[in-house]
């Protein structure tokens, strides 16, 4: 039976690659700082191996690590993603610092295999189609620290005669998001009848459901694929359609306050994404239809109010 050590395990991408590898009959360690799994995880963590690191230091899990021997290494963990932390040097460089320290600690046990998460903040913002071959131009130190994260942990393992996989996620969205994002953060408000302010809403975005977004990590490793992959459903709509769609689902009759906010300086306006070389290797493509994933979204969030 295969066996999985997951870092980022009770965050929403990562509960959710946790949940589908159970499925698919893995084995899986869970990193955890605090006894608690969180609720994400709830339901299973009867099913699971805590490995405690409560310093969030390597050295505090390496010999459980080492006792565990995993097939795969699942680096979910990340600290300082929200907007207010992008920038933070010492922040990010101490996620850089643990990634690499993660996959030496593979190399020396010679782990088969490390898969990073990665992010579309990598890129930067672009108005083209994005291929894994487009030069990574990252505006934040978030983009910045994962591209750093991504190229270092590749050769520790390829010098080691390793396989390293890294996946570039752009935008997620599902049941269980994490509540400040746009689109939980848009139900959330329109469900208890507020008018939501929002931008102007002219970007067109990408996104993918988390179950899809799993199921690509749990087929990367199954494959053996390795290199760099986006992550991504392949489709760009209309920003605009989907607030839409959200709001007339909800209640038709709500105004919403299209440009009260404005932009971010560093505003993503496109996400054009090719998904052709994961579906290639990994034999993966995405399941979920936007339409009925967001009708599937508020209905959670629904019965939890």
């Amino acid at each position: 039976m295969k066996r999985a050590f997951v870092t980022g395990a009770s965050g929403f991408i990562g509960a959710a690659v946790v949940k589908r590898l159970l499925t698919c009959g893995w084995q899986v360690a869970v990193l955890q700082r605090t006894v608690a799994l969180g609720e994400r995880l709830g339901a299973v963590a009867g099913d699971l191996r805590p490995i405690l690191a409560t310093s969030g230091q390597v050295a505090e899990f390496a010999d459980d690590f080492r006792a565990w021997q995993p097939d795969t290494v699942f680096h979910l963990g990340w600290a300082g993603v929200s907007s207010v932390h992008r920038n933070d040097a010492a922040l990010q460089l101490g996620n850089v610092r643990f990634a690499v320290e993660l996959a030496q600690l593979c190399a020396d046990c010679r782990t088969p295999r490390f898969i990073g998460a990665g992010s579309q903040a990598e890129y930067g913002p672009k108005d083209l189609l994005i291929t894994e071959s487009e030069c990574p131009t990252p505006t934040t130190l978030y983009g910045a620290a994962k591209l750093s994260a991504c190229v270092m942990t590749q050769r520790i393992m390829e010098l080691s005669g390793l396989h390293h996989a890294w996946l570039r996620i752009f935008s997620t969205y599902g049941p269980g998001d994490n509540p400040d994002w746009l689109l939980p953060s848009l139900i959330r408000q329109l469900l208890q009848g507020q008018r939501p302010q929002l931008t102007a809403c002219e970007q067109t975005w990408d996104y993918l459901h988390v179950d899809d977004a799993a199921v690509a990590f749990e087929r990367v490793a199954a494959t053996g694929a390795r290199g760099i992959f986006n992550l991504a459903s392949g489709m760009e709509v209309p920003l605009r359609q989907i607030v839409l769609q959200i709001r007339d689902t909800i209640n038709p009759a709500i105004e919403l306050c299209f440009g009260a906010v404005p932009y971010r300086p560093d505003q993503v306006m496109r996400m054009q994404v090719s998904t052709r070389r994961l579906q290639l290797m990994a034999a993966w493509q995405p399941s979920t239809m936007l339409s009925d994933g967001l009708v599937h979204t508020i209905q959670s969030y629904r019965s939890q109010m």
